[in-house]
């Protein structure tokens, strides 16, 4: 199994943007935090920035809403040109839908939990969505340790996969480095997200790679 990098903007310089995505651009993927100041306590950024990301990134924008009311948002960040848009079941409505809705602009449908929510809550999801995003700290700041113990959910998730023929990523969020990437993979994700673990070393095309070569070491 393949891993792809992901790495959060939430630890980039965000008044050199663009340039610090170009250091990026061995990637897979651009993970971009939309934060309300409700769902999550932190507040970053909105459709206008990811409008204009879409349109600078040589990247995919993988953009997950840590927001209230992603039954009504989570849409219009598939329409502006997100490649995956992830929404929190804590926070949807009516998450089937969502997920309907975001397919049908042209995006991955992705659902994510916290790490108190259990596997159990996104299972009836599983064929209607393309991504399970695995909070593996509390969602709405960068910075924060590692959870050991929420990758039992992986495990689970990848068995369920298995067992209904569902071609799902796998994804995780929170204190990915290279010391905790491995025992991530390992427990079924195949997607890392990594803030300062990339952004932090002046070689991020190397933190990229180092990364990737931890997993499949």
């Amino acid at each position: 199994m393949s891993v792809r990098i992901a790495p959060s903007i939430l630890a980039a310089d965000l008044a050199n943007l663009e340039r610090e995505i170009l250091e990026v651009s061995s990637a897979d993927l651009l993970h971009v935090d939309v934060m309300d100041s409700h769902f999550v306590p932190n507040l970053t950024i909105g459709l206008p920035v990811v409008r204009r990301l879409a349109e600078v990134s040589p990247l995919p924008l993988d953009v997950h809403l840590m927001i209230e009311d992603p039954d009504r948002w989570a849409p219009q960040y598939a329409e502006l040109g997100a490649a995956s848009v992830t929404f929190h079941i804590e926070a949807a409505k009516n998450p089937a839908q969502i997920a309907a809705d975001i397919r049908s602009a042209g995006a991955r449908a992705s659902v994510a939990i916290k790490p108190d929510t259990p596997a159990e809550a996104v299972m009836a999801l599983l064929g209607q969505v393309d991504m399970v995003l695995v909070m593996t700290v509390e969602p709405g700041f960068g910075g924060q340790s590692f959870m050991p113990e929420t990758l039992s959910k992986l495990t689970v998730l990848s068995a369920a996969a298995r067992e209904s023929g569902t071609a799902l990523w796998l994804q995780v969020d929170g204190g990915i480095t290279t010391d905790t990437a491995p025992a991530a993979y390992a427990a079924g994700a195949d997607t890392l997200v990594a803030g300062s673990a990339v952004f932090g070393p002046s070689d991020r095309a190397r933190a990229v790679q180092d990364l990737r070569d931890v997993c499949h070491a």
